[in-house]
């Protein structure tokens, strides 16, 4: 089975990657190549932080490795939190702060006529591979809303508020197994594992 490593702290996408991946890839951490550093992400697009992340790999360990940046997108706000989802409340938030404040930016509306009407979304997932020194971008996004509370407890992120087109819960309520096949990450990460089969 290939080994690759993948360049993110997060431990919520490892253990997610590592369960799409499960059986057609074995999933390296940056502690399995004792990396601990905290890798800036200064990009202005999804493309480019996923791109910065494995470079730098790349670049001080030689390993070939992925790396993925994610996004929120909602229509009403004009894209955003996009790709400061995880800094949206700001530096030192978490995801607690983040949904309370894209709940509250919501209410008070995006723009008087559709702020409170239109909470159209999607999440978009961007893997950026660098194999034998080439780069090569994957990507998954998926539809859907948000709703106006948080529901359900498993997943982690804006997974509580984001109801995905189709379903009737959210991704924290639909749970591991539906979300790790229908997610933005799991259409980004199976299109990832096809090219590398």
């Amino acid at each position: 089975m290939n080994k690759i490593v993948f360049a993110t702290n997060n431990k919520h996408k490892l253990d997610e990657i590592r369960q799409i991946t499960a059986g057609k890839l074995e999933i390296l951490s940056l502690s399995d190549i004792n990396c601990h550093d905290e890798i800036e992400e200064t990009g202005a697009t999804l493309e480019e932080n996923a791109l910065i992340k494995a470079q730098y790999i790349k670049d001080k360990y030689g390993f070939d490795c992925f790396a993925d940046d994610t996004g929120l997108e909602v229509e009403a706000l004009n894209g955003a939190p996009g790709v400061i989802s995880a800094r949206y409340a700001g530096e030192h938030c978490n995801a607690q702060d983040n949904m309370k404040k894209l709940l509250h930016e919501l209410k008070i509306g995006g723009s008087q006529m559709q702020g409170k009407t239109n909470r159209k979304a999607r999440f978009r997932t961007v893997i950026a591979l660098i194999l034998d020194s080439e780069k090569h971008f994957f990507e998954g996004e998926i539809e859907g809303k948000i709703i106006e509370e948080e529901r359900g407890t498993a997943g982690f992120g804006y997974d509580p508020i984001f109801q995905p087109l189709g379903y009737n819960e959210t991704f924290a309520e639909l749970g591991d197994d539906v979300k790790n096949r229908i997610s933005h990450r799991a259409l980004a990460t199976n299109r990832f594992v096809e090219f590398l089969q």
